[in-house]
């Protein structure tokens, strides 16, 4: 990942808007992103909440910030009343769909009561860290009682990795006001403190414990070997666990036998059009971003900005540092169909981000529009030229960008394998 800024930027610096469409509020230029702060401000739809104590039905939701690491802010989140589906308010996988509007709205009513924190707190957690824990180990909503030092600043929040952040204030006190609802496999794996943290997560997962679930187990600290354990920023928690499983599943599939035809899947929402193109060769992923003039990274560009990460069948040996988040996520959305067909496939993405996204959501809608798209109907073609010659018609930019800028592409279109000569 891109370290973390060291100093302040000047107030007068604005970078190119280039920088900011590849950058996308990670924090290259300093330790403030002057869109995330221009667009941070107080909204008017936001309600505003007088009490500094309040009980609530709290989903089992929890944050970890990464500004100041290694000393950073762990906030358990609530809504002030009690709900019979606090689940909602922070379940991205119900969300697909959703108008964006209403997904503000669910977070919006969350508030953060933050606790500053070590990172290596977890090895001897504390009081108040084993009641975050339990929170995030909880599988149905938890009843809490929550005082906080002052009323909650009326703020909306936005990242490009996580969902939006609702109101925030500092914690007083927490108090559970019932017994935490864990899984057994959660519970056992909390308490092994022998297991490797990606050992956890992929038995875990194979248990059918929701990805969203998982990060943030790993973000509270309650994985991994009990020297090794310490609270993991969400943003970076969210990767960790779709990098990690992903590659798990990626190992499995490889001893499938692949597709035999060209495949393509689509899906739209929020204004993030995602084609997915499956050929019949051995695994490799190519993920393409086209950002549009007038989104909200790409507000001030006149052209079309592409990110572009790739691998081929040995994997990746460094983070995807164009694309970020977004190619594990969308990876893993692939990778869980294939494994579910019991195939293998090279997979090429092509996404176009239009001017109406304006408000980032986090690396859960495309995690979740790819799996909507591998879930639709799928249109098979005979050969390459037929699959491109059909997305053409799909995507707004000319396919020959598209194929200038992919490198699995490049691969396939010169490069023979040997069952090529037999055919």
């Amino acid at each position: 990942m891109h370290p973390l800024p060291t100093s302040a930027p000047s107030s007068d610096v604005k970078p190119s808007p280039e920088t900011c469409v590849k950058c996308r509020g990670r924090l290259w230029c300093g330790p403030i992103c002057w869109i995330l702060e221009k667009h941070q401000t107080k909204q008017q739809s936001l309600q505003q909440i007088n009490e500094k104590s309040f009980a609530g039905s709290s989903p089992p939701s929890v944050f970890v910030s990464h500004y100041g690491y290694p000393k950073v802010k762990m906030a358990p989140m609530a809504p002030t009343y009690f709900s019979e589906d606090a689940d909602l308010l922070d379940n991205p996988e119900r969300w697909f769909g959703t108008p964006l509007e209403t997904l503000v709205g669910y977070r919006t009513q969350l508030v953060r009561s933050n606790i500053p924190v070590s990172i290596h707190a977890a090895k001897d957690p504390g009081k108040e860290l084993q009641q975050v824990q339990e929170i995030a180990m909880s599988v149905k909503k938890l009843d809490v009682a929550i005082e906080l030092t002052k009323k909650p600043q009326a703020e909306l929040h936005f990242t490009d990795a996580a969902p939006p952040m609702g109101p925030q204030a500092p914690l007083k006190s927490l108090a559970l006001q019932e017994n935490p609802k864990i899984p057994q496999k959660v519970d056992y794996l909390v308490s092994d403190t022998h297991a490797k943290a990606a050992t956890a997560m992929n038995e875990l997962y194979a248990d059918e414990i929701p990805v969203h679930h998982l990060y943030k187990l790993l973000s509270v600290g309650t994985l991994g070997e009990k020297d090794n354990r310490k609270l993991v920023p969400t943003r970076w928690a969210i990767t960790a666990v779709d990098d990690t499983i992903g590659k798990q599943e990626i190992e499995a599939l490889k001893d499938f036998p692949s597709i035999d035809q060209f495949h393509v899947f689509e899906s739209h929402y929020l204004d993030n059009h995602f084609f997915v193109l499956l050929l019949p060769r051995e695994w490799s992923f190519d993920i393409m971003e086209a950002y549009r003039p007038g989104g909200f990274w790409s507000k001030e560009m006149k052209g079309v900005h592409m990110s572009c990460d790739h691998e081929f069948y040995e994997g990746r040996k460094n983070y995807a540092e164009n694309v970020a988040g977004g190619y594990y996520a969308t990876r893993l959305a692939v990778v869980e169909y294939l494994h579910a067909q019991r195939k293998q496939a090279a997979c090429v993405i092509f996404r176009e981000i239009g001017p109406g996204y304006q408000q980032p959501m986090g690396v859960w809608q495309c995690r979740q529009n790819v799996r909507n798209a591998m879930q639709s109907e799928k249109k098979e073609f005979d050969s390459l030229d037929a699959a491109l010659a059909h997305l053409a018609t799909k995507l707004s930019i000319p396919i020959d960008v598209w194929k200038k800028n992919s490198k699995l592409l490049d691969r396939v279109q010169h490069q023979k394998r040997i069952l090529d000569f037999f055919k």
